[in-house]
């Protein structure tokens, strides 16, 4: 099991053990698992992921830490939009689209204004890439 790997599965654990909560560096951001399905190996996979309530849907943003090339989850969801989302207690699933134009615009301004630490991913990336917003919609 690779770092990163063993990382995700301790913050799975904790998110599972505190009905949705995180501490340590993901203190007070809220987190959602998001359940997808490997693009080339078809294997499940899950992440933990910073999101943002729209409604009875959510935003969740491919940041990477702000890194040159996009997470792998993003390239998943693309390839394999039925996906499961783990809320708290709330188990459901949804269909992962990518936020364009307008709306993209409008929900990242609020990401960074909520936690701070998206405005210095974006940065990070000193424009070589658009941060993708993916929006998961309930099924």
């Amino acid at each position: 099991m690779s770092e990163r790997d063993e990382w995700n599965r301790k913050i799975i654990e904790e998110f599972r053990a505190n009905d949705g909560v995180v501490g340590g560096p993901f203190e007070g951001v809220p987190i959602l698992l998001l359940h997808h399905t490997g693009a080339r190996t078809a294997t499940e996979r899950v992440n933990p992921l910073a999101y943002q309530p729209l409604g009875d849907d959510f935003a969740v943003f491919a940041s990477k830490g702000g890194s040159p090339t996009n997470p792998d989850w993003y390239h998943n969801v693309r390839a394999h939009p039925k996906v499961k989302v783990e809320v708290g207690r709330d188990r459901f699933d949804a269909v992962a689209r990518e936020a364009e134009g307008d709306e993209r615009e409008r929900i990242w301004s609020v990401q960074k204004e909520r936690v701070a630490a998206f405005a210095g991913y974006e940065e990070k990336t000193k424009g070589e890439r658009e941060i993708p917003v993916i929006i998961l919609e309930r099924v």
